[in-house]
């Protein structure tokens, strides 16, 4: 099952989704697609280890970005899902609720990452520890996952966060993705939704977080990330930002890039 097809973000015409998609040599792994929940949107495929890549013991569980928008669904990751079990991996590619959807938004969408990853950690024939790999918003979701009491109990070894949007409060005043962020939430900064939906509100987080970031991102620039970094620092938490010089916004998905061999480092220091 999947739910709403792919789009292309407005305002990215050099560094689309459908670009990633025609850089992959592997975008047609095969996959098993699983439920954690009854909503057609509450699914994950299991992409196996290709034939031949180095065993690597650990799942990859890639989150999808789009502003947590309906339209934009998991299939624009999926090349980056066949990279990762290119190199070894097992991989989950995830789907969730967004907004726009019944369900979606801000409690919804967050209890489906919730839900999803308790699904993943039950799965026997996945192998333990688990890696969270999400991109722009769904950088925000695994480093809101990253921040949960949860998080170790669910086998997480770590998060790898790119492009994401790791401080709302950032993303509202940078009016990122239209004002998305509100949408996403429903309600403004300072609100209950807000707070229990905002990385900076639970730091510092309970598992290490890599960030992976481009110089030249114009859709979550890098500076998103700065009171992230800071804040989680002082706190003592394991949190490295690698900011990559003349990276875009899609370059950290796209697995043709130097950008994505600098996510594949940090995807494997966490292992």
């Amino acid at each position: 099952m999947t739910s709403s097809a792919s789009a292309t973000p407005a305002g990215t015409p050099s560094g689309t989704p459908e670009a990633a998609a025609d850089a992959s040599p592997s975008a047609s792994a095969s996959a098993a697609t699983r439920s954690y929940g009854s909503d057609p949107a509450q699914v994950y495929d299991v992409l196996q280890p290709a034939a031949g890549a180095p065993a690597v013991t650990g799942t990859v569980v890639v989150v999808h970005g789009g502003f947590w928008h309906a339209e934009y669904d998991r299939e624009h990751a999926r090349p980056e899902a066949a990279a990762f079990a290119s190199a070894g991996y097992h991989v989950v590619l995830a789907e969730y609720r967004r907004a726009g959807m019944p369900g979606g938004g801000v409690p919804g969408t967050l209890d489906d990452v919730r839900d999803l990853l308790a699904s993943v950690a039950a799965q026997p024939d996945l192998p333990k520890p688990l890696v969270l790999v999400g991109h722009s918003a769904g950088g925000h979701l695994v480093a809101w996952a990253a921040g949960q009491p949860w998080a170790r109990e669910r086998g997480i070894a770590g998060v790898v966060s790119l492009a994401g949007v790791v401080d709302l409060g950032a993303a509202d005043r940078l009016h990122l993705g239209s004002d998305a962020t509100r949408d996403f939430v429903g309600s403004g900064p300072g609100t209950a939704a807000w707070t229990s939906a905002d990385p900076m509100s639970t730091l510092p987080p309970k598992v290490p977080v890599r960030l992976v970031n481009g110089t030249d991102d114009d859709v979550v620039p890098p500076e998103v990330a700065d009171a992230y970094v800071a804040k989680a620092k002082a706190a003592g938490a394991d949190v490295t930002e690698d900011l990559v010089q003349g990276a875009d916004h899609f370059a950290v998905i796209t697995p043709d890039t130097p950008a994505f061999q600098r996510v594949l480092a940090a995807v494997h220091s966490l292992l």
